[in-house]
């Protein structure tokens, strides 16, 4: 927030984007002493119209309490950065870290033809700044999708190597009863997990509005796969064709092997179990790629690459699957 003297008053219409402040300390010819402006893009829809009423009133309430109010708006408050999808108190919130040191590259700005020669055969790679994603990732926060799709039905797998089971209930039973954080004793049969199995006539508005990365292997047909996790979920070891994963709310945390080196792990124990059991005592020559992807970042894998992924937030995510 900007406050300076009556000179700024000088400002025939405020800035777009901006709401004036004003105080109504008196002064011989009537007019404000103290004012200035405050952005508003942060503050989430449903506050703005609040925001205004305070602003209005500031001429009676005076500066202090104004301050006191805009304190509340923008500190107290929850922000918007997270779609509306984080949840507090977490009870695996000690297991659900990030990595020590991330062993996978990141490259900002790649080009197809870099892409091709040292990654899309040979190993994996975090990409940055290819695509613009910020209106789908508006479109994924909570109020939005549930709003849009609340009533849709969607199909849940269980979160273990071979996803044996497929539930069908409505999305907004999911997010309101269901996406919780993981149960460290929990089985992969036991934990119901949205992603993929999406009915892409009902989902098209909002995939439409995603833009994949524009590298792929000649030939290579493009499937969206969309989900959406509770921190500590995730889906163990497993290998599939070549694709990318983005993270659009979250942080999703990644474990990687080459299709020679086959990891150890036991198919229906889920990742978070895995990571507290078996990572601790691997040698690290046999510790998997790792990497936890922030949200606009996207995972390439190549071709049958053994994965294992990690919620470390609840998360918003869809990956481009190459067939």
């Amino acid at each position: 927030m900007c406050v300076c003297t009556r000179a700024c008053m000088k400002e025939e219409t405020p800035r777009a984007g901006w709401l004036l402040l004003a105080g109504s300390y008196s002064s011989p010819d009537s007019k404000p002493m103290v004012c200035g402006y405050a952005s508003v893009d942060g503050i989430p829809r449903v506050l703005r119209a609040c925001t205004r009423m305070f602003m209005a009133a500031a001429g009676r309430l005076g500066l202090l309490l104004l301050f006191v109010l805009w304190m509340m708006v923008t500190v107290v408050l929850p922000g918007s950065g997270d779609g509306g999808w984080k949840q507090s108190g977490l009870g695996t919130a000690a297991a659900v870290t990030e990595e020590e040191r991330c062993t996978v590259e990141r490259r900002a700005h790649l080009t197809y033809s870099e892409f091709m020669q040292h990654y899309a055969f040979l190993k994996p790679v975090i990409l940055q700044g290819l695509t613009d994603n910020s209106r789908f990732q508006a479109l994924c926060s909570r109020e939005n999708l549930l709003a849009s799709f609340g009533d849709n039905i969607v199909r849940l797998s269980t979160a273990n190597t071979y996803s044996y089971q497929k539930v069908d209930l409505p999305f907004q039973e999911y997010v309101e009863q269901l996406l919780q954080p993981q149960d460290p004793a929990s089985l992969g049969n036991d934990t119901l997990y949205f992603f993929g199995d999406n009915n892409f006539t009902e989902w098209a508005p909002l995939f439409r509005h995603y833009s994949p990365p524009p590298f792929r292997p000649l030939g290579a047909t493009p499937a969206y796969s969309f989900g959406i996790a509770g921190a500590g979920s995730g889906v163990p070891f497993h290998w599939h064709g070549p694709g990318f994963s983005e993270v659009i709310f979250g942080r999703k945390r990644w474990f990687l092997y080459p299709p020679e080196k086959t990891p150890e792990f036991h198919p229906n124990k889920t990742t978070l179990s895995w990571l507290l059991e078996i990572y601790p005592s691997l040698a690290p020559s046999a510790r998997p790629l790792e990497c936890t992807i922030q949200a606009g970042e996207v995972l390439y894998f190549p071709d049958r690459w053994w994965h294992a992924t990690l919620n470390l937030d609840t998360s918003v995510f869809i990956s481009t699957f190459l067939g």
